[in-house]
């Protein structure tokens, strides 16, 4: 079930969905979208995206060290929130 995001994380939530939309990303990729100096703050953003729901991630066929993450869409969130 998705849960409403805290301001902090909206903001992030926002660039990042402005930036891949539907396509995945690296956690990387999201620190130059975010251009945050501090990456624990990205992974504390990925982190909580994931918990509320946001967020799906599964691990690259092709090195399974490296983390794939994809955004859910604000319509599918707010009406998976309505369903929940």
């Amino acid at each position: 079930m998705i849960e409403p995001l805290p301001r902090w994380i909206m903001k992030r939530y926002s660039t990042l969905w402005n930036k891949f939309r539907n396509e995945e990303f690296t956690h990387k990729q999201a620190i130059e979208a975010l251009k945050e100096k501090d990456e624990r703050v990205v992974s504390l953003c990925i982190s909580d995206l994931k918990k509320y729901g946001w967020l799906e991630a599964r691990l690259d066929p092709q090195d399974s060290r490296i983390r794939l993450y994809k955004l859910k869409g604000p319509e599918e969130a707010v009406k998976e929130m309505k369903n929940g």
